[in-house]
């Protein structure tokens, strides 16, 4: 009997601790990285799929997922990160990058899977992305770390932010108005584009030209 009840004591503590654990906020870096994992996750499957379907739907997937990322990062996550670090270069590059990605997901959210260049232009977005992301986790988020930034309060506004994003999104699909959250993003990359647009051109532009993808292909 003792030895029934100290396991059945060890298998609550466990099953407490596991759940203490997930309820736990992430930090601003952790919650990051998870979602760059994720998309990188979602790219791989495309690149695994063949009907045009599903493609079309992960495609779909893809390009809503990193819209709400960047529009979190920049409304919540850049601006921290720029008061914090000395080297606000940073912030601009990874800034002017989104928005060479934006110029691809619009391409693609006005594309159809099966489209001539439409596979290209998703690969190439994720090539895009595993540069980004590469960048942002090699410099920027070692800087950010070192910070007396609280990360766990901004990883609190992050996720909160994202999930309002996330239902807004997931409302106006299942209303049937597929091109609500395409309008809603778009309206989001015109504005950037107005108040960013004497920003230098990234790379990424430019390599999107060089292989013919540049905006109106």
């Amino acid at each position: 009997m003792a030895a029934r009840k100290k396991s059945s004591a060890r298998k609550q503590t466990s099953s407490r601790k596991r759940t203490t654990s997930s309820s736990t906020p992430r930090d601003a870096l952790t919650l990051l990285r998870a979602d760059h994992q994720m998309v990188q996750d979602l790219f791989d499957k495309y690149e695994k799929t063949r009907g045009e379907d599903r493609k079309g739907a992960l495609a779909e997937q893809i390009c809503n997922e990193l819209t709400v990322h960047a529009q979190i990062e920049e409304e919540i996550f850049y601006p921290a990160a720029r008061e914090a670090i000395r080297e606000k270069d940073l912030i601009d590059e990874a800034t002017v990058e989104h928005q060479s990605a934006k110029d691809l997901i619009a391409q693609i959210e006005g594309g159809k899977a099966g489209q001539e260049l439409f596979d290209a232009k998703v690969k190439v977005l994720g090539e895009y992305i595993k540069h980004h992301v590469k960048e942002e986790q090699n410099e920027l988020f070692p800087q950010v770390r070192k910070t007396k930034l609280d990360l766990r309060e901004l990883g609190e506004r992050l996720q909160a932010r994202k999930q309002e994003l996330m239902q807004a999104s997931g409302s106006e699909r299942s209303g049937g108005n597929l091109s609500g959250s395409r309008g809603r993003q778009g309206g989001a990359r015109r504005s950037e584009g107005e108040s960013g647009g004497s920003q230098d051109e990234g790379i990424m532009a430019k390599m999107a030209r060089g292989i013919g993808l540049s905006s109106g292909t």
